[in-house]
Protein backbone atom coordinates (compact mmCIF):
# COMPACT_ATOMS: atom_id res chain seq x y z
CA UNK A 1 0.00 0.00 0.00
CA UNK A 2 1.33 3.40 -0.98
CA UNK A 3 1.01 5.85 1.92
CA UNK A 4 2.70 8.73 0.10
CA UNK A 5 0.71 11.98 0.15
CA UNK A 6 0.85 13.68 -3.24
CA UNK A 7 0.57 17.47 -2.97
CA UNK A 8 0.07 20.40 -5.34
CA UNK A 9 1.17 23.86 -4.17
CA UNK A 10 -0.52 26.98 -5.55
CA UNK A 11 0.93 30.37 -4.59
CA UNK A 12 1.99 33.28 -6.75
CA UNK A 13 5.11 33.93 -4.67
CA UNK A 14 8.05 31.68 -5.59
CA UNK A 15 9.79 31.96 -2.22
CA UNK A 16 6.62 30.96 -0.36
CA UNK A 17 6.13 27.92 -2.61
CA UNK A 18 9.77 26.97 -2.37
CA UNK A 19 9.73 27.24 1.43
CA UNK A 20 6.61 25.10 1.76
CA UNK A 21 7.98 22.59 -0.74
CA UNK A 22 11.21 22.23 1.24
CA UNK A 23 9.24 21.79 4.46
CA UNK A 24 6.96 19.14 2.98
CA UNK A 25 9.61 17.18 1.14
CA UNK A 26 11.68 16.93 4.32
CA UNK A 27 9.03 14.36 5.26
CA UNK A 28 9.61 10.99 3.61
CA UNK A 29 5.92 10.26 2.94
CA UNK A 30 5.09 13.58 1.23
CA UNK A 31 5.90 14.51 -2.36
CA UNK A 32 5.06 17.72 -4.24
CA UNK A 33 3.79 16.61 -7.66
CA UNK A 34 2.94 20.03 -9.06
CA UNK A 35 3.11 23.78 -8.55
CA UNK A 36 0.96 26.67 -9.75
CA UNK A 37 1.43 30.43 -9.78
CA UNK A 38 -2.20 31.48 -10.23
CA UNK A 39 -5.76 30.17 -9.97
CA UNK A 40 -6.11 29.02 -13.58
CA UNK A 41 -2.85 27.12 -13.45
CA UNK A 42 -3.89 25.56 -10.13
CA UNK A 43 -7.03 24.13 -11.74
CA UNK A 44 -5.00 22.76 -14.65
CA UNK A 45 -2.30 21.21 -12.47
CA UNK A 46 -4.83 19.55 -10.15
CA UNK A 47 -6.69 18.11 -13.15
CA UNK A 48 -3.47 16.85 -14.71
CA UNK A 49 -1.67 15.44 -11.66
CA UNK A 50 -4.69 14.28 -9.61
CA UNK A 51 -3.04 14.93 -6.22
CA UNK A 52 -4.29 13.84 -2.82
CA UNK A 53 -4.08 17.37 -1.47
CA UNK A 54 -4.04 20.94 -2.79
CA UNK A 55 -2.54 23.73 -0.70
CA UNK A 56 -3.78 26.98 -2.21
CA UNK A 57 -3.07 30.60 -1.32
CA UNK A 58 -6.21 32.64 -0.75
CA UNK A 59 -4.96 35.57 -2.87
CA UNK A 60 -3.76 34.80 -6.38
CA UNK A 61 -4.23 36.20 -9.89
CA UNK A 62 -6.78 34.62 -12.26
CA UNK A 63 -9.05 33.15 -9.54
CA UNK A 64 -8.55 33.49 -5.80
CA UNK A 65 -7.96 30.44 -3.66
CA UNK A 66 -11.62 30.42 -2.64
CA UNK A 67 -12.70 30.56 -6.28
CA UNK A 68 -10.38 27.64 -7.05
CA UNK A 69 -12.03 25.63 -4.25
CA UNK A 70 -15.51 26.48 -5.58
CA UNK A 71 -14.63 25.51 -9.15
CA UNK A 72 -13.10 22.20 -8.12
CA UNK A 73 -16.12 21.32 -6.01
CA UNK A 74 -18.48 22.30 -8.84
CA UNK A 75 -16.53 19.83 -10.99
CA UNK A 76 -17.12 17.20 -8.28
CA UNK A 77 -13.37 17.03 -7.71
CA UNK A 78 -12.81 15.40 -4.32
CA UNK A 79 -9.19 16.49 -3.84
CA UNK A 80 -8.52 17.53 -0.24
CA UNK A 81 -7.90 21.28 0.02
CA UNK A 82 -6.19 23.50 2.58
CA UNK A 83 -6.53 27.25 2.09
CA UNK A 84 -3.40 29.12 3.12
CA UNK A 85 -3.66 32.76 4.18
CA UNK A 86 -2.04 35.59 6.07
CA UNK A 87 -5.48 36.73 7.17
CA UNK A 88 -7.24 35.53 10.32
CA UNK A 89 -10.47 36.95 8.94
CA UNK A 90 -13.84 35.50 9.92
CA UNK A 91 -15.15 36.36 6.45
CA UNK A 92 -12.35 34.47 4.67
CA UNK A 93 -12.59 31.49 7.00
CA UNK A 94 -16.34 31.07 6.56
CA UNK A 95 -16.18 31.65 2.80
CA UNK A 96 -13.48 28.98 2.52
CA UNK A 97 -15.56 26.47 4.46
CA UNK A 98 -18.68 27.29 2.46
CA UNK A 99 -16.74 26.83 -0.79
CA UNK A 100 -15.75 23.33 0.33
CA UNK A 101 -12.25 23.67 1.81
CA UNK A 102 -11.11 21.02 4.28
CA UNK A 103 -8.77 23.30 6.19
CA UNK A 104 -7.66 26.89 6.70
CA UNK A 105 -4.12 27.56 7.85
CA UNK A 106 -2.25 30.78 8.55
CA UNK A 107 1.07 31.33 6.77
CA UNK A 108 2.67 32.07 10.11
CA UNK A 109 1.91 28.58 11.43
CA UNK A 110 4.77 26.51 12.80
CA UNK A 111 6.22 23.55 10.91
CA UNK A 112 4.62 21.22 13.45
CA UNK A 113 1.16 22.71 12.95
CA UNK A 114 1.57 22.77 9.17
CA UNK A 115 2.37 19.06 9.07
CA UNK A 116 -0.36 18.28 11.60
CA UNK A 117 -2.91 20.06 9.39
CA UNK A 118 -1.69 18.33 6.25
CA UNK A 119 -1.89 14.85 7.75
CA UNK A 120 -5.30 15.53 9.34
CA UNK A 121 -6.81 16.70 6.06
CA UNK A 122 -5.08 14.04 3.94
CA UNK A 123 -6.58 11.40 6.26
CA UNK A 124 -10.10 12.70 5.71
CA UNK A 125 -10.40 15.12 8.63
CA UNK A 126 -10.72 18.89 8.90
CA UNK A 127 -8.19 21.32 10.29
CA UNK A 128 -8.52 24.96 11.23
CA UNK A 129 -5.83 26.89 13.08
CA UNK A 130 -6.60 27.18 16.81
CA UNK A 131 -7.61 30.84 16.74
CA UNK A 132 -9.72 30.19 13.67
CA UNK A 133 -11.63 27.43 15.45
CA UNK A 134 -12.82 30.02 17.95
CA UNK A 135 -14.14 32.11 15.05
CA UNK A 136 -16.39 29.22 14.04
CA UNK A 137 -17.69 28.80 17.58
CA UNK A 138 -18.24 32.56 17.94
CA UNK A 139 -20.06 32.65 14.62
CA UNK A 140 -22.38 29.88 15.75
CA UNK A 141 -22.86 31.50 19.15
CA UNK A 142 -23.78 34.87 17.65
CA UNK A 143 -26.13 33.20 15.20
CA UNK A 144 -28.00 31.46 18.02
CA UNK A 145 -28.32 34.63 20.08
CA UNK A 146 -30.54 36.45 17.57
CA UNK A 147 -34.18 37.08 18.37
CA UNK A 148 -35.45 35.02 15.45
CA UNK A 149 -37.27 31.90 16.67
CA UNK A 150 -35.39 28.72 15.83
CA UNK A 151 -37.13 25.59 14.47
CA UNK A 152 -37.90 23.08 17.18
CA UNK A 153 -35.81 19.94 17.14
CA UNK A 154 -37.94 16.83 16.82
CA UNK A 155 -37.94 14.57 19.89
CA UNK A 156 -36.30 11.75 18.01
CA UNK A 157 -33.47 14.13 17.06
CA UNK A 158 -32.70 15.30 20.58
CA UNK A 159 -28.98 14.87 21.17
CA UNK A 160 -27.38 13.65 24.39
CA UNK A 161 -24.94 15.54 26.60
CA UNK A 162 -22.08 13.44 25.23
CA UNK A 163 -23.17 14.15 21.64
CA UNK A 164 -23.19 17.87 22.43
CA UNK A 165 -19.60 17.54 23.65
CA UNK A 166 -18.68 15.69 20.46
CA UNK A 167 -20.46 18.35 18.38
CA UNK A 168 -18.60 21.22 20.05
CA UNK A 169 -15.24 19.51 19.53
CA UNK A 170 -16.02 18.68 15.90
CA UNK A 171 -16.94 22.28 15.16
CA UNK A 172 -13.68 23.44 16.73
CA UNK A 173 -11.77 21.38 14.16
CA UNK A 174 -10.88 18.36 16.31
CA UNK A 175 -10.38 14.92 14.76
CA UNK A 176 -11.44 11.59 16.28
CA UNK A 177 -8.12 11.09 18.09
CA UNK A 178 -8.19 14.59 19.61
CA UNK A 179 -11.84 14.14 20.64
CA UNK A 180 -10.97 10.83 22.29
CA UNK A 181 -8.13 12.45 24.23
CA UNK A 182 -10.25 15.44 25.28
CA UNK A 183 -13.11 13.25 26.56
CA UNK A 184 -10.87 10.45 27.86
CA UNK A 185 -12.54 7.81 25.73
CA UNK A 186 -11.19 5.42 23.10
CA UNK A 187 -10.77 6.57 19.51
CA UNK A 188 -13.25 3.89 18.44
CA UNK A 189 -15.86 5.20 20.88
CA UNK A 190 -15.31 8.74 19.56
CA UNK A 191 -15.81 7.46 16.00
CA UNK A 192 -19.06 5.72 16.97
CA UNK A 193 -20.39 8.86 18.71
CA UNK A 194 -19.46 10.96 15.68
CA UNK A 195 -21.14 8.53 13.29
CA UNK A 196 -24.31 8.35 15.38
CA UNK A 197 -24.46 12.14 15.76
CA UNK A 198 -24.15 12.80 12.03
CA UNK A 199 -26.61 10.03 11.22
CA UNK A 200 -29.12 11.36 13.75
CA UNK A 201 -28.86 14.90 12.36
CA UNK A 202 -28.87 13.60 8.77
CA UNK A 203 -25.69 15.45 7.74
CA UNK A 204 -22.77 14.29 5.60
CA UNK A 205 -20.01 16.79 6.34
CA UNK A 206 -18.79 19.48 8.73
CA UNK A 207 -20.47 22.31 6.84
CA UNK A 208 -23.90 20.64 7.01
CA UNK A 209 -23.28 19.87 10.67
CA UNK A 210 -22.41 23.51 11.35
CA UNK A 211 -25.57 24.67 9.57
CA UNK A 212 -27.77 22.22 11.47
CA UNK A 213 -26.21 23.20 14.79
CA UNK A 214 -26.95 26.86 14.03
CA UNK A 215 -30.47 26.19 12.79
CA UNK A 216 -31.48 24.24 15.90
CA UNK A 217 -29.37 26.06 18.50
CA UNK A 218 -27.60 22.84 19.46
CA UNK A 219 -24.61 24.47 21.18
Amino acid sequence: MNDTIRVVLADDHFFVRDGIKSLLESEKNIVVVGEATDGLEALEVVTTTKPDLLIVDIRMPHHTGIEVVEKLRNQNNTVKIIVLSMHESEEYVLKSIKAGADGYLLKGSSKEEFLKALHAVANGGKYFTGDISSILINQLTSATSTLEPKPALAEDLTITKREKEILTLLLSGKGNKEIAEALEISKRTAEVHRFNLMKKLKVKNLMELSNKATEYSLI
